[in-house]
């Protein structure tokens, strides 16, 4: 890694690597953004436990039913409590990573709402 490493690598454990598999196999990326890259149909992610907090994002997670902020729809995924708690791990990791002063909120449908 290069002295001026900005990616908060050393935080990367185990958890975070299944938290990092489990939205990619689930395709996340189909509806959120992540460090700007994915779609914009749902919240840019990025720093989402910092917005909603862990419990939040856990019940999504672990919804047996479709969650429906203001009228978006997000599949059920059921998660358990050990594959929420890695996407949780994975959400705290890149929301660490420093973003050289790129604004926290990438989604121009987020901005909207602030």
């Amino acid at each position: 890694m290069p002295k001026n490493d900005q990616t908060n690598y050393g935080k990367i454990d185990a958890q975070v690597v299944k938290g990092k598999e489990i939205w990619e196999s689930n395709n996340c990326m189909g509806c959120h953004t992540i460090l700007g890259e994915g779609a914009y149909y749902a919240p840019e992610l990025t720093k989402v436990i910092d917005r909603r907090g862990d419990a939040y994002v856990k019940a999504v997670l672990m919804s047996k039913e479709p969650w429906q902020p203001r009228g978006r729809k997000m599949v059920a995924y059921a998660m358990s409590d050990e594959e929420a708690e890695a996407v949780i791990a994975y959400f705290k990791w890149i929301g660490k990573i420093d973003l050289n002063g790129f604004d926290r909120i990438v989604s121009p449908l987020a901005k909207d709402k602030q």
